[in-house]
């Protein structure tokens, strides 16, 4: 039998790789803005959890565990083993400093998109007058 979290983490990549792709195919292939902001959330969204399964740790028994030491350990192989079996802490500080900067970035989009439909009453981008840009 396989072991379990080797087939968490394919299935979770497998779900992270699909997840990109069709927020990609919505971003790129959708007239509506609405369609295409909600893709761009689930891109930001897919992108934040595969950051946060780069902080993940695989250790030899059992599973990793927090980055706080609870107590003032006696020696420094208490220290050691903790360091050794602990998840990084760092990529979960740069997804919630995401998640903050991603929300105010969405409410300014959100705007952009209500503003536009407002302006020409729809959602759905317009070609160029002419078919040319420029």
């Amino acid at each position: 039998m396989s072991d379990p979290v080797s087939l968490l983490l394919t299935v979770l990549v497998l779900s992270l790789v699909t997840n990109i792709g069709i927020s990609l195919y919505g971003v790129f292939t959708r007239p509506s803005l609405v369609k295409k902001f909600i893709s761009l959330t689930i891109f930001s969204d897919t992108l934040n959890s595969f950051a946060i399964a780069l902080g993940f740790r695989r250790v030899a028994r059992g599973y990793p565990s927090i980055a706080v030491i609870p107590s003032i350990p006696e020696d420094v192989s208490e220290l050691r083993a903790a360091a050794g079996t602990a998840v990084d802490p760092l990529p979960q500080a740069l997804v919630l400093t995401a998640i903050v900067i991603g929300l105010a970035v969405y409410m300014f989009l959100a705007g952009l998109i209500v503003m536009y439909y407002r302006h020409y009453g729809t959602t759905h981008v317009r070609p160029a007058e002419g078919g040319s840009i420029g």
